[in-house]
C-alpha cells in the first residue's frame, strides 16, 4: 500500500468499535437504545416487587367490581346494556391501570433522575442529547405497559373476562392509552422542584377520572355538564376502545375517532417535554 493509501485508511474511521483506533459516532437508533438498556438494566434488580404490585391490584378490582359487584349488577338490571357486568368492567379496569403505570413510572422515579440522584445529568454529559435520553426513557415505559397489561389480560382471560379474540388489539391500544398519560407526566415532572405536586395529581386527577371516565358505570349516568369533561380525557377514550375490542364490536368510524384523542395527547406531550427537560437540565 503506497503511503498516501495508507494515511487514507487510516483517517477512515474503523467500523468495529472495540478494535483500536477512529470509532465511528452511534446512530440515533444506537443511542436510544443505549438509554433504554440502562432502564432495563436497572428493572432487572426490581422487577419482582413491580410484577406482584401490578398483577395484585387489577386482580382485586377484577374480583371485587368484576366478579362481585357484577353477579349484583347482572342479577338486579340484566348487565349494562345488554353485556355482563364482567364484560363491561374488565376492559375498563384494563385501561385504567395503564394509566396507574404510566403514573407510577413517570413521576417519583422521573424526579429522582431529575434531582436525586441526577442520572439524566449524567447520561446528558455523554453524547446523548435530551430527545434521545427521553426516546429511550419512554421505550422503557412502554415495555413496562406491555408487561403489566399481558399480565392482567391472561388473568383476565382466565376469569372469563373477554369474549372476542379482537381482545388481543386491547394490548396496543393500552399501550398507547398508558403513553398518552405517561408523556405528559414526563413534562409535568420536570416543572416539580418536589414531590408535592404528585399529591394534586393522584388525588385530583388520576382518581377522579378513574371514577367519572366510564370505568364502572356508563358516563351517560353523568350530570350533563361533566359528559364533556369525560370526553376530552385519554382514559375515556381507552375505556371505549378497550370495550370495543373486549366484546369485538367494533365500529370503525367511532374507533378512529377515539384513537386521535390519545395520540393527540402523547405527541403534545412529548413536545412539552422535550421543551421542559432542556429547561431544566441543559445550561
Amino acid at each position: 500500500m503506497s503511503p498516501p493509501e495508507a494515511d487514507v485508511a487510516t483517517a477512515q474511521p474503523r467500523q468495529d468499535r472495540a478494535a483500536r483506533g477512529p470509532r465511528p459516532p452511534l446512530s440515533a437508533r444506537e443511542r436510544v437504545l443505549a438509554v433504554w438498556e440502562y432502564h432495563a438494566r436497572v428493572y432487572r434488580r426490581t422487577w419482582r416487587g413491580s410484577v406482584i404490585s401490578r398483577a395484585l391490584m387489577p386482580l382485586l378490582f377484577l374480583l371485587s367490581m368484576g366478579v362481585g359487584l357484577g353477579s349484583l349488577v347482572d342479577h338486579r338490571a340484566g348487565g349494562v346494556h345488554g353485556t355482563s357486568y364482567l364484560h363491561f368492567v374488565v376492559p375498563a379496569i384494563l385501561a385504567v391501570q395503564t394509566m396507574w403505570v404510566a403514573n407510577g413510572e413517570s413521576t417519583y422515579q422521573v424526579l429522582g433522575y431529575i434531582k436525586w440522584n441526577m442520572t439524566y445529568h449524567a447520561q446528558l454529559a455523554t453524547p446523548l442529547s435530551v430527545r434521545d435520553v427521553l426516546s429511550g426513557h419512554f421505550l422503557a415505559v412502554a415495555c413496562h405497559l406491555v408487561m403489566s397489561t399481558s399480565l392482567f389480560m391472561v388473568v383476565a382471560a382466565l376469569f372469563g373476562g373477554f369474549s372476542s379474540w379482537w381482545a388481543l388489539l386491547c394490548l396496543p391500544v393500552a399501550v398507547l392509552v398508558g403513553m398518552a398519560f405517561s408523556i405528559p407526566m414526563f413534562a409535568f415532572t420536570a416543572a416539580q422542584e418536589g414531590d408535592n405536586g404528585f399529591n394534586i395529581l393522584f388525588r385530583w386527577i388520576i382518581t377522579p377520572m378513574m371514577l367519572f371516565s366510564g370505568t364502572f358505570f356508563p358516563i351517560e349516568q353523568l350530570p350533563g355538564w361533566m359528559q364533556p369533561v369525560a370526553w376530552a380525557t385519554p382514559l375515556w377514550h381507552g375505556v371505549e376502545i378497550c370495550r370495543m375490542m373486549a366484546t369485538g364490536a367494533v365500529a370503525w368510524a367511532p374507533l378512529a375517532g377515539h384513537l386521535v384523542v390519545p395520540v393527540l395527547y402523547a405527541a403534545v406531550g412529548w413536545w412539552l417535554a422535550e421543551r421542559g427537560f432542556a429547561k431544566r437540565l441543559v445550561p
